[in-house]
């Protein structure tokens, strides 16, 4: 992690009603507060983020979080990710550096935060960052809603997958584990300045085939810079996924 204080960096933290396997679970009560409260304290503990702000599109989310100390805009009800959603925000926002924190994701490390916030302050020509995480777990290898990714030398994105990549081919390679697998952490950090013109950018081919909006950034040219972190994504779309987020924390807080 850097030790230079970024000069303004903002967080946001998307955070839609709507849910198709899990309606409303954004506000889902989770240790005495709504599950979005949580993401958003987290991200308020990165030592590089100046502000935080949860950004929703229903006044439902609005009133959940009134009694409680978090700053709360409304966005726009149309947008087609959170991307733009965050965008809307961006655009009228103060900031040099603009943080996409998922807002499913309660236990969000500031340290991971921090490391892909400060892989933009090292490198200037470099207008976005993420995250990967080693998989040790082999089912996640094939798994399509775990997205892999490979990198350049300088940990910066060749591709992004559902697929296992990069491909073994030969059987002798295969065998035991190889570690050379990747999963890719959902946590973004942009320019403020790119940010604005990526969600204006047109989807790309690759991006439609694959579903993953990273592509969009590759397709056109762009380097996206990609740290190493331990943190393991655990992002809540079902009422079990809660519960399992719910006794991570009630064990954080025995120990």
């Amino acid at each position: 992690m850097t030790s230079a204080l970024a000069p303004n960096v903002l967080a946001v933290v998307p955070a839609r009603f709507a849910s198709t396997r899990f309606p409303g679970k954004i506000i889902a009560p989770l240790c005495g507060k709504p599950l979005v409260l949580h993401t958003y304290e987290q991200a308020r503990r990165a030592a590089q983020v100046r502000e935080a702000v949860i950004a929703t599109d229903d006044r439902r989310v609005l009133e959940a979080l009134a009694p409680f100390d978090a700053r709360v805009v409304m966005t726009r009800a149309d947008h087609a990710s959170g991307t733009d959603r965050i965008a809307e925000v961006a655009a009228g926002a103060d900031a040099d550096i603009i943080v996409n924190v998922q807002g499913d994701e309660p236990l969000i490390d500031p340290d991971t935060i921090d490391a892909a916030v400060g892989a933009l302050l090292e490198s200037p020509d470099v207008p976005m960052s993420t995250a990967r995480r080693l998989i040790t777990e082999r089912g996640k290898i094939e798994d399509p809603n775990v997205v892999k990714v490979v990198c350049d030398a300088r940990g910066r994105a060749l591709y992004f997958s559902r697929s296992p990549i990069p491909h073994i081919r030969d059987a002798e390679d295969r065998q035991g584990a190889p570690r050379c697998y990747w999963q890719h952490i959902g946590l973004y950090v942009y320019r403020r300045d790119f940010l604005l013109r990526y969600a204006k950018m047109d989807q790309t081919p690759l991006e439609r085939l694959e579903k993953l909006e990273q592509l969009r950034v590759l397709e056109n040219g762009f380097p996206i810079a990609v740290i190493q972190t331990e943190y393991e994504c655990i992002g809540v779309d079902t009422p079990e996924d809660l519960e399992r987020v719910r006794g991570l924390m009630e064990e954080q807080k025995g120990t």
